[in-house]
């Protein structure tokens, strides 16, 4: 069994942002994101402090706006709106889900594509699922194709399991998997049999948000497991895989903590990084409010 490690992925990315961040501050601009973030969860607190030490380990900038948990719409709505024009921020990352008294849809709608690193506006949806190359996709589905491209890991003509089907991970992952010519089961905890059509796969992902659901019986000799989830059980990490039944069949494997994690915040300072780009070229003859998705 091979281990898919997170960390050499993360370090290859980091050495070549940390040319173009070099560049970037040669001409005066330092790529900064703005995290949004409502409340103070607990997963919440945690991904952005990981934030915090992926983004200044580089001499890159992040700014946290924290409003409260009772905000209002139109509130959240104007830090949006300030968000939008303020020029020294490059990317803006909302951590979802929001409280239920507030209207992601309204969000989807005025937040600016270009500084969308993480997939959240209607917009950027259209790119991803139309494959035209423009826009930001998802940052965790990202660090999958990131990792799996890092592992030399061929998605063409193989079969593809994606346990999950939300438009965070499950849905944009098919479709980016779909793009790199891989035949693509979507499946959901819904799904009958559900062990049969896990074990049918070359690739399988897990991202159904439910602790240890792939045991050993939705697995077989030969297949590529990639955990996406990731939960606190009796004070320890696991992720949606149990992965001590499983690792010992499978031919390669993500572990929980230490796999599609931590490659995601390179990926979000990637996107970053490639906005701060962007905008900084704008009026110099580049193709104005195009932006490729990584």
């Amino acid at each position: 069994m091979k281990e898919l490690r997170g960390m050499p992925v993360t370090k290859a990315m980091l050495k070549d942002l940390e040319e173009k961040i070099r560049e970037l501050k040669e001409k005066g601009r330092v790529p900064k994101l703005a995290i949004v973030r409502v409340g103070e969860r607990e997963d919440d607190l945690s991904y952005e402090a990981g934030v915090y030490k992926r983004f200044q380990s580089v001499g890159a900038e992040v700014e946290t706006k924290a409003l409260a948990e009772n905000v209002s719409q139109s509130e959240l709505e104007s830090c949006i709106a300030q968000l939008n024009e303020d020029e020294s921020v490059n990317g803006v990352l909302m951590f979802r889900p929001l409280p239920g008294h507030l209207e992601e849809k309204r969000i989807k709608g005025l937040l600016k594509q270009e500084k969308d690193i993480d997939c959240l506006t209607s917009d950027n949806d259209a790119h991803l699922f139309a494959a035209d190359g423009l826009g930001y996709a998802p940052c965790t589905p990202q660090a999958v194709m990131e990792l799996l491209a890092y592992y030399q890991i061929p998605l063409t003509g193989k079969k593809v399991t994606i346990v999950g089907r939300s438009m965070v991970v499950g849905k944009p992952l098919a479709m980016m998997m779909l793009a790199e010519n891989a035949t693509v089961t979507i499946c959901h905890t819904k799904t009958v049999d559900l062990k049969e059509e896990c074990r049918k796969s070359d690739i399988l992902v897990a991202a159904a948000g439910v602790p240890k659901l792939i045991t050993d019986e939705y697995v077989r000799p030969g297949q590529i497991v990639i955990d996406v989830g990731i939960h606190v059980i009796d004070e320890k990490l696991c992720g949606d895989v149990d992965y001590e039944k499983v690792a010992p069949i499978v031919e390669a494997i993500t572990p929980v903590p230490g796999g599609v994690g931590s490659v995601t915040t390179a990926v979000l300072l990637k996107h970053t990084v490639l906005s701060a780009i962007i905008i900084n070229s704008k009026g110099r003859g580049s193709n104005e409010g195009k932006v490729c998705i990584s």
